[in-house]
């Protein structure tokens, strides 16, 4: 009896020790982002769910004054392994101050939410406030692609703003997703027309398979990056 009891207790401690073991295999995933990022992240969640606990920051990322204001938050006290950021989509729309909503969107009337310089400026502040707070890794995933007609942005502008995000994650060692390119033909067949820079569900799965792949070869290759 004592033998069968020593064997069961055996079999539990190994039991909660493979357990343990297996969840902290688990990496601790935050996605930072705007209504794309929010439009991906359930099929990231789902895809990586076996490796990583995948969370979004609560609510819209918007532009990166408004990270500047809610990183802290944003971070909390967890122990991140990865942080996933992506401003950009915010910070070269013209909005109309006499409006709001999507209708204050407007690349004739409107002021620029934050020109190019600031927009750099204010990431480089982000980048020096995550490493600060984390020893987490940081990916920044650069901004999808807009349709000319899209009424408060010039599609121009993404590839400008994306090269002075990519000279600043450079400057500071962080890892770049370029999915820019991989955005525009998801766009032209899943996306919400010309004048939306957002996409149907279909879209969102089809980015969301492009950030996860990136996010599954980080988790499985910590040194392949960094």
């Amino acid at each position: 009896m004592v033998f069968r009891n020593n064997i069961q207790n055996i079999v539990l401690v190994g039991l909660l020790v493979f357990l343990t073991s297996c969840t902290k295999t688990k990496q601790k995933v935050l996605i930072i982002g705007d209504s794309i990022s929010i439009g991906y992240t359930p099929f990231v969640k789902e895809a990586l769910a076996a490796k990583a606990e995948v969370f979004h920051n609560v609510g819209n990322a918007q532009h990166t004054r408004n990270g500047l204001e809610k990183i802290d938050s944003w971070l909390g006290d967890k122990e991140w392994n990865i942080i996933q950021i992506n401003w950009g989509l915010w910070d070269l729309c013209y909005r109309n101050p006499t409006k709001t909503g999507p209708k204050s969107r407007d690349k004739v009337n409107g002021v620029l939410t934050n020109e190019i310089d600031v927009y750099a400026a204010n990431l480089e502040k982000l980048v020096t406030r995550i490493k600060e707070k984390s020893n987490a890794k940081i990916i920044f995933v650069t901004t999808t692609y807009v349709p000319n007609k899209e009424p408060g942005r010039f599609y121009k502008d993404v590839a400008k703003y994306n090269a002075v995000a990519k000279e600043v994650m450079d400057k500071n060692a962080v890892i770049v997703n370029d999915i820019y390119e991989k955005s525009i033909p998801i766009h032209m067949q899943f996306g919400n027309g010309e004048t939306d820079v957002h996409y149907s569900k279909e879209g969102y799965k089809e980015l969301g398979i492009i950030i996860m792949e990136f996010l599954e070869e980080v988790i499985e290759d910590k040194n392949s990056f960094f």
